[in-house]
């Protein structure tokens, strides 16, 4: 047995998690996120940003364009939704003034 088994302790989910940040909410429960990955030039070594956008699904529609947000893998949900929100990591400034414009003014 492992450590983790013997303390009780659930064994920790083997699922793959990523960190982006949100660039599309158009879609009813489905975000767009684009993660940023750093990687060396196979010849050259030198360091190039790549960016993937993954589909990834948010239930309650909490999230708004550019916040950063982790998603976890998880059974295909459609053609491209293999994603779900997990957790908003950070607020964007830009989704706050849009609710401060939105509220009525008294």
């Amino acid at each position: 047995m492992t450590a983790t088994q013997e303390q009780g302790q659930a064994p920790a989910s083997r699922r793959n998690e990523k960190v982006g940040q949100v660039v599309s909410t158009k879609m009813q429960k489905t975000i767009v996120v684009a993660v940023e990955m750093r990687k060396a030039h196979p010849k050259y070594k030198r360091i190039v940003r790549q960016t993937k956008k993954f589909y990834a699904h948010d239930e309650q529609s909490s999230a708004r364009l550019g916040d950063m947000v982790r998603i976890r893998e998880t059974r295909p949900l459609s053609k491209l939704k293999r994603w779900s929100l997990e957790e908003i990591v950070r607020r964007s400034t830009l989704a706050q003034i849009e609710d401060t414009a939105h509220e009525p003014v008294s």
